[in-house]
């Protein structure tokens, strides 16, 4: 489910760069990608027979999730408008690292040494797939941004975690989330009166549209919302480094972008990362078999 989350959530440069060369804004782009995944989600939860029915804490609780969610896809996108995009993105993926100390320091989560090396060369991964090509300065509102955007989805993944929405079903979360996430762009859009749509004559954007509101979003929250609550928090986040991943794929396949040695390099960091986390049971396991071939040898005393 993290998997398949990361690799959707990696899709949004596929649908939404033509949505911008269209001329269309970040926050209309962000309205129309909530809005059409909530029906999506709703007609899910009919299908499954899932209810909506919530009490008024998980209702409170799940206001401050949608709002949570939305506020890091606004402030990402807003970066954009102060950095280079790549840097943005690169400075976002230190979120798995703020998880893993919220559950740490708050949940004493013990952290172990495998975990940790996974968080280093996923982040190292990631900066090399984007430090390749970026040439944009680090401003320091659009680092803010950044980290608030990697803040605010950290918190997300923890309180998912370590809420009673852990026993909420999936789908029921996640429509929740995108409903309560809507009110923060109409709210920014009916103060701008800035909502652009579309051009009428390239009606296939809606296409995008459509397909950013069903992968990356209401796939991916899903598999996200799924995923912390069967393995945990930080697991989950570090899976999460496959989302560049994802985007350099398409945009050397789609876009025509080029590949370097270093994106190799870090390609091979996060596939390894990645590795190490999916098979970390299957690790534990063969070290405990290991050991039981050696066992202690206890010294006697000489006489």
């Amino acid at each position: 489910m993290a998997c398949v989350a990361a690799a959707t959530y990696g899709m949004n440069p596929l649908f939404a760069l033509p949505l911008y060369s269209a001329g269309m804004n970040p926050d209309s782009v962000l309205l129309l990608r909530y809005l059409f995944a909530v029906p999506m989600i709703g007609i899910m939860v009919l299908a499954r027979g899932r209810s909506f029915r919530l009490s008024k804490a998980e209702a409170w609780l799940l206001v401050a999730m949608g709002l949570l969610m939305a506020f890091s896809s606004l402030a990402l996108f807003m970066s954009y408008n102060y950095m280079d995009a790549g840097l943005a993105s690169t400075i976002l993926f230190v979120y798995p690292i703020m998880v893993a100390l919220i559950m740490a320091v708050l949940f004493k989560e013990k952290l172990t040494a495998e975990m940790a090396l996974c968080i280093l060369l996923a982040v190292s991964g990631i900066a090399l797939l984007q430090g390749g090509g970026s040439e944009g300065s680090a401003s320091f509102i659009g680092t803010l941004l950044s980290i608030g955007s990697a803040l605010s989805y950290a918190i997300y993944i923890v309180s998912v975690n370590k809420t009673r929405l852990r026993k909420v079903a999936t789908l029921t979360v996640t429509f929740y989330v995108l409903l309560f996430g809507v009110f923060l762009f109409v709210g920014r859009l009916a103060f701008s009166g800035d909502l652009t749509l579309p051009p009428t004559d390239k009606w296939y954007l809606w296409g995008c549209v459509i397909s950013l509101a069903l992968f990356p979003t209401a796939i991916s929250f899903i598999c996200t919302t799924s995923a912390i609550q069967l393995i945990g928090s930080t697991p989950t986040a570090i899976l999460g480094a496959l989302e560049p991943v994802t985007a350099v794929f398409f945009g050397i396949m789609v876009f025509g972008e080029s590949l370097t040695i270093m994106n190799i390099i870090g390609l091979i960091a996060i596939i390894t990362a990645v590795s190490v986390v999916i098979a970390s049971p299957a690790i534990h396991r063969n070290m405990i078999n290991v050991r039981k071939m050696f066992p202690r040898i206890r010294r006697r005393g000489i006489r």
